[in-house]
């Protein structure tokens, strides 16, 4: 009797909590939407530069022995429309790789390399030509210069070329396999920054480009002449020949970054060093960090052509130490294109998912605002199929990262912006472009649905649209709010 009244009872409030809950159920509380999701929370995709570097030394990518005017300009319109495709948006042409120039100019011959005979002038402004093909596809153009080179010879059975007109002889030495500006000489420094002030006065180029090469390396110099004498001349206050030496190279990247900022500052100043920096340091007398440090470079793009666990300059390890020490400067990472299907390279280079594993973790550093591939030939050669898995990577287009300094007021953002069946429009003022942001899901990282300088585009899948406004100078303006396209 007693557990059947304990049933009862229990049973009586089972029932009473099943009425209550039937009660909440008739009278919800009123739950409150999700607030719109805002431009300041949406993820955009992360800004790229993607550039290739074009060899002239040698004719090597252009214009590889062609010296047809015709023929070497559509050679050069390949080149580029290859790029546009691979939604490449920077190239890095070699202008003086061998104490010589793609322009006419006051300082250096005309490259053997366009006619076959150094210093014939070839009939047309080379350098204009390459600028403008570049710039109406959307692509810079970065001039690219080897500072102290002026030729190279097999041993001492050659000689070396005549020297321009306005060289002095005391400027050069003559190592046994390289010809070169003396580093230690205040005048070869002013002659350098006058060689890049012409060029940059004269044509409208967004970068200035060093590579690698400075003091020459006893591998590419053979015998040596000693600059012991510039020592003992020059090098008082200096601890050791080497700091010595260092400072030399130090005093002309700064007086370079100095003439920029000075003359054209929007113009972008870029250095590609060797991977490793005791390489740079101890071998090329390039401090490279100092420069990083001091604000003299506005882009450091170290080569880092080795493979994912190279024993000796391993790509992950060496990608580690420059998003260390790049300080001021922007970090970008030069790829060994050239390496994949070499049957003499590294078994990962006879795969391209080398470079897809490289770019993995180039895009997961935050430091890292693009990548440079070396070379353009080898972007056509399209070995082991690398460019196809290029274009898979690069499926989409980049917008390019503000680096170095506006000079251009910052761009209106973009107004009224609209959707009228598939058809997208808005009004910018000002010399501005365009980009068009698709979202297909508002919590998800959007992309890049067009870089454009039109007000309008048709649009055809369902989902989200953002449009932003940049100028010249690569400053974004806010996005707009997003328009739903169902």
């Amino acid at each position: 009797m007693k557990r059947f009244a304990l049933y009862s009872i229990a049973f009586l409030l089972f029932s009473i909590f099943l009425a209550s809950c039937k009660k909440d159920d008739i009278n919800p509380e009123p739950i409150e939407p999700d607030p719109p999701v805002t431009e300041d929370e949406l993820v955009f995709p992360k800004k790229e530069m993607r550039a290739v570097w074009v060899t002239t030394a040698w004719g090597l990518d252009w214009p590889q022995s062609d010296h047809n005017i015709e023929s070497q300009k559509q050679q050069y319109i390949d080149y580029l429309d290859r790029f546009s495709e691979l939604n490449i948006n920077a190239i890095f042409f070699q202008v003086k790789g061998m104490g010589d120039a793609f322009y006419d100019s006051p300082f250096e011959p005309w490259s053997v390399a366009i006619t076959g005979v150094r210093g014939q002038d070839p009939g047309y402004d080379v350098l204009k030509f390459m600028i403008d093909e570049a710039h109406a596809r959307g692509i810079e153009f970065h001039a690219w210069l080897n500072p102290y080179r002026i030729a190279t010879r097999a041993n001492t059975g050659t000689s070396y070329p005549a020297l321009h007109s306005s060289i002095e002889p005391e400027w050069v030495v003559s190592h046994e396999k390289i010809q070169i500006y003396n580093p230690a000489l205040p005048e070869v420094r002013e002659r350098l920054v006058a060689i890049v002030k012409d060029l940059i006065s004269k044509y409208e180029v967004d970068g200035v480009h060093f590579d690698d090469y400075f003091y020459p390396a006893p591998s590419a110099a053979g015998q040596m002449v000693s600059d012991q004498s510039d020592y003992e001349e020059y090098g008082a206050g200096y601890n050791s020949i080497e700091d010595f030496r260092r400072s030399n190279v130090d005093k002309a990247i700064e007086a370079v970054h100095n003439m920029i900022v000075g003359t054209k500052p929007e113009v972008v100043f870029s250095v590609s060093p060797a991977p490793g920096r005791d390489y740079n340091y101890n071998t090329m007398f390039a401090d490279v960090v100092k420069w990083n440090q001091e604000g003299w470079v506005d882009i450091v793009i170290p080569q880092l052509y080795q493979e994912i666990g190279n024993q000796y300059n391993d790509f992950q390890t060496n990608l580690g130490w420059w998003s260390q020490y790049n300080y001021k400067a922007a970090l970008m990472i030069g790829h060994g294109y050239y390496k994949f299907g070499d049957p003499t390279a590294p078994a990962a280079f006879q795969s391209a998912s080398e470079l897809e594993k490289q770019f993995d973790l180039t895009r997961r550093n935050k430091k890292v605002i693009g990548n440079a591939m070396y070379s353009a030939r080898y972007i056509m050669l399209n070995r082991v199929g690398v460019t196809d898995r290029l274009a898979a990577i690069y499926d989409k287009p980049a917008v390019m990262p503000f680096v170095g300094r506006s000079v251009l007021p910052a761009p209106t953002p973009a107004t009224g912006v609209k959707l009228d069946g598939s058809k997208l429009t808005w009004s910018t003022s000002g010399d501005v472009r365009s980009v068009v942001y698709y979202f297909s899901d508002l919590s998800e990282e959007g992309e890049v649905f067009a870089i454009t300088e039109d007000t309008s585009i048709d649009v055809g899948s369902n989902g989200h649209y953002a449009v932003s406004t940049i100028n010249r100078d690569h400053v974004e303006s806010k996005p707009s709010e997003v328009i739903e396209k169902k």
